[in-house]
């Protein structure tokens, strides 16, 4: 064994925390090019995303080769995500978590649930990206204030973005590591490159990169010369014990497989590898379909799950596909059950107003919806079932986020039904949440199935009520 491979032995699995001072540091750069080098170099590499994230998830997901997890204590308390790391993290090579927002930010003043929180919950070493620009000396009072502000957090390296010269990043370094007694492990230039585009709702997503093919190499050549990758990975080899057993899995079979389609293809890539674990697990066999290219619904379908995404960025290609989205409408009114979150909400209005362009959907739910150029639902929700459906018990509560750009167009006196009260979050409107007809589920609330282990269950015992299952 090697001494990489003797060190994460003695201790736990080999661990880093990509943290920054706030969003837009430069975390995903820094954490996609770690796996990429990691990769390189023939280690094997997992990753993982702090908070109810995708789109970083998916690049996360890319560079590693495997599913990227989303810890999150706020939906899942503190003894889940440890357990669920304990789980997927491989015990030699590299294990990174890129955390989200700045190092300290949770849900309120106090920090709850921040990535510093989480650092210290799993024992991980942090590595601090810092955006340089336009500053030197109070870099380091920056990087002494997160030491000072909690001690336990094991802070144990700087990255440094946007530096403006070598002068420039000796100066920073100097200033970081005689003030913090912590070393300064890169200095990452001005790059041109625009590596991973942004727009509306953060970065593009791998599926819709045009350049993803080309980007890794591209990655770590530009990447290769200013940062102390050796270093990194002794770091993350120097983690303690990790003090969490594996998350354990329950498994259930209805005595045939349901089978249960799921739309997945560049306009509908928000699904949590947990939950189409967990519809596996309670007796799903899970068909991919592409609303951009499928033809129709197969009639074999037991059930629908349509999760988030852009249908906006592909409004007219999936109106085209009127055979499709006829095929949801029929089978929706023919009482299959359909599970449709935020972008699958979208998919199921008659209309999806983007820019000046109407582009007609699959009428399942009786409004059009409009893209705004605003968020018009951003965060953690807090939902508790008030009426009757096929889906929650009435006093069930949940907890969720939401993230969409998108609102419901209907007048007060045409609202749809909702079963849901939100005692946190915008949901689809007055604070409602979980438009239901028929077996239909609709929500602008994202669930993950390791805060709500009941989601699954409950999606296909309506399918189960409803399809022609053997005893």
């Amino acid at each position: 064994m090697n001494r990489a491979g003797k060190a994460a032995a003695a201790g736990g699995p080999p661990r880093l925390v990509v943290a920054g001072l706030s969003g837009d540091s430069g975390k995903t750069i820094v954490s996609v090019a770690l796996l990429l080098e990691a990769g390189r170099r023939g280690m094997p590499v997992r990753a993982f995303k702090k908070g109810p994230d995708y789109i970083d998830a998916a690049w996360l997901a890319w560079a590693s080769g495997a599913p990227a997890r989303n810890l999150d204590t706020f939906l899942m308390g503190f003894e889940r995500p440890a357990r669920s790391f304990a789980l997927h993290a491989v015990p030699t090579g590299c294990n990174l978590i890129e955390g989200n927002r700045g190092l300290y930010d949770g849900v309120d003043a106090h920090g709850s649930h921040s990535t510093g929180a989480l650092a210290k919950s799993l024992r991980a070493p942090v590595i601090l990206v810092l955006n340089a620009t336009k500053m030197t000396r109070t870099a380091a009072a920056l990087v002494l204030g997160c030491q000072k502000l909690d001690p336990e957090v094991p802070i144990a390296g700087v990255i440094l973005n946007h530096t403006a010269g070598d002068r420039h990043s000796g100066i920073l370094r100097d200033a970081i590591e005689s003030v913090c007694d912590i070393p300064v492990l890169g200095a990452i230039p001005k790059l041109n490159a625009a590596f991973l585009p942004s727009r509306h709702l953060g970065l593009v997503p791998p599926a819709e990169h045009a350049g993803a093919s080309a980007l890794a190499q591209t990655l770590l050549d530009a990447t290769r010369t200013y940062i102390a990758w050796d270093r990194l990975f002794e770091i993350s080899n120097s983690a303690p014990a990790l003090d969490a057993s594996p998350l354990e899995l329950t498994q259930r079979c209805y005595g045939t497989r349901l089978r249960i389609g799921y739309v997945t293809d560049s306009a509908f890539t928000f699904y949590y590898p947990e939950n189409l674990e967990a519809l596996e697990r309670e007796g799903a066999e899970l068909i991919p379909l592409s609303a951009l290219s499928s033809p129709a619904l197969p009639d074999s379908l037991d059930g629908l799950y349509i999760g988030g995404g852009f249908p906006e960025t592909h409004a007219a290609t999936l109106a085209a596909n009127s055979g499709f989205l006829t095929s949801i409408r029929h089978a929706a009114r023919n009482g299959l059950p359909i599970y449709a979150e935020c972008g699958g909400l979208m998919l199921l209005a008659r209309n999806l107003l983007w820019r000046s362009e109407r582009s007609k959907m699959a009428a399942v739910l009786p409004f059009d919806v409009e893209v705004c150029p605003s968020p018009q639902g951003h965060g953690y929700t807090e939902l508790s079932v008030d009426a009757a459906n096929p889906f929650f018990p009435r006093g069930f509560r949940m907890l969720g986020h939401e993230f969409h750009y998108s609102r419901i167009l209907a007048g007060e006196n045409s609202l749809p039904s909702t079963v849901c009260t939100l005692s946190k979050g915008e949901g689809c409107f007055q604070h409602r949440d979980g438009i239901v007809t028929r077996n239909v589920w609709a929500s602008y609330t994202h669930l993950h199935a390791l805060a709500t282990p009941e989601w699954a269950r409950a999606f296909l015992s309506v399918v189960h009520r409803r399809a022609p299952v053997a005893a």
